[in-house]
């Protein structure tokens, strides 16, 4: 299902990063920063920097791995990278699987600053985004006046900890907000400020503190799906006035080929069946095959496949990826099940 040039992977430059020292940066950044926080819970009060900053990670650890840049990626990565120069938030917005998150991180790796990464759903409030009162600190103090007499005072302070977005504003690092629109969009409401003043609210804390100044490197890469899925929250327009907007789709065949093939250890030619593969099915079925499919159906076929170089029987095709996509077709409304799946992949391949 593909030509003989297909077949030839142009990769320019160091295009697939996977190799050893970057793991061993990853798991060196990691470590360092597991010792900090157990260093910070021993002896007495954490201070809120410290308890807060484990939620920086380095350019070097917050990159994706492995990443695949072609000549497509390459153009987004930039084109978000300008957006970010030019101090305006960008929105990532594309059908799931087609790879927002990989290039937001990357794109927010390629800064050199500090990223910051949340995860939005529905239990997002304006507290998960800021900070909040952590529980009580409590300490004694004893003053002696003169020799055996003692004035014991029990003194009860708020612990208050920072959490990502008030982090990333106050340190300068890049947000990474993946699923942005997955969120109640009221949650959202202290981003106003944060974009277009330049000041993040802390409502929860008291004292002169309670404003923070965003620092002047701090930057936002916000990732949605796009609206016709579920769960899916339609964002405020005074909020969307104040970012741009980066449409993702999926990528050309090349580059969903070496995307599979930095995942996946397969021939060229059995990447190339299942990348057509999953083209074909994206064009035929009323469901998402994004890449992330054709990342799965590689893997399952390293294990079904053959285990040589020969193509890959039809059979064994339509029942990868039968089974791949069969969670999408669990309680659909129109009785579709996994027999008609099945049947409907077999005739694709």
């Amino acid at each position: 299902m593909g030509s003989d040039s297909g077949r030839k992977r142009k990769v320019r430059g160091r295009k697939i990063r996977s190799d050893r020292s970057v793991k061993e940066r990853r798991k060196a950044e990691k470590q360092r920063r597991r010792a900090a926080k157990e260093n910070g819970n021993s002896g007495s009060a954490t201070s809120t920097t410290d308890a807060s900053t484990d939620a920086l990670h380095s350019p070097q650890s917050a990159a994706p791995e492995p990443f695949v840049s072609t000549d497509a990626v390459e153009a987004l990565t930039t084109r978000i990278g300008r957006w970010l120069e030019a101090d305006q938030p960008v929105h990532v917005v594309g059908p799931t699987g087609c790879g927002k998150t990989a290039l937001a991180l990357e794109a927010a790796a390629e800064r050199g600053r500090p990223v910051v990464w949340i995860d939005g759903d529905q239990a997002v409030d304006t507290g998960t985004l800021v900070g909040e009162h952590a529980g009580g600190e409590s300490y004694v103090e004893d003053d002696q006046y003169v020799s055996g007499v003692h004035k014991r005072t029990e003194v009860v302070r708020e612990r208050w900890v920072d959490n990502p977005l008030s982090v990333a504003a106050r340190e300068g690092a890049t947000l990474v907000y993946n699923e942005f629109s997955r969120s109640d969009p009221l949650a959202h409401n202290v981003l106003l400020s944060v974009f277009e003043e330049g000041v993040l609210e802390r409502p929860e804390k008291r004292g002169d503190d309670r404003k923070i100044d965003v620092h002047p490197e701090f930057r936002a890469i916000l990732t949605s799906n796009t609206a016709e899925y579920a769960g899916v929250h339609e964002p405020q327009d005074a909020l969307l006035d104040r970012m741009v907007g980066v449409h993702v789709d999926y990528y050309d065949a090349e580059t969903e080929r070496e995307i599979v093939a930095a995942h996946v250890d397969l021939p060229d030619d059995q990447i190339e069946q299942v990348v057509d593969a999953t083209r074909a099915l994206r064009e035929e079925l009323d469901v998402v095959v994004g890449t992330r499919v054709a990342i799965t159906a590689a893997k399952g076929l390293a294990v079904f496949g053959s285990g040589n170089d020969d193509a890959i029987d039809d059979e064994v095709l339509v029942t990868v990826f039968t089974d791949v996509l069969a969670p999408k077709f669990a309680g659909r409304e129109d009785g579709s099940d996994v027999a008609t799946l099945e049947g409907r992949v077999a005739d694709v391949i």
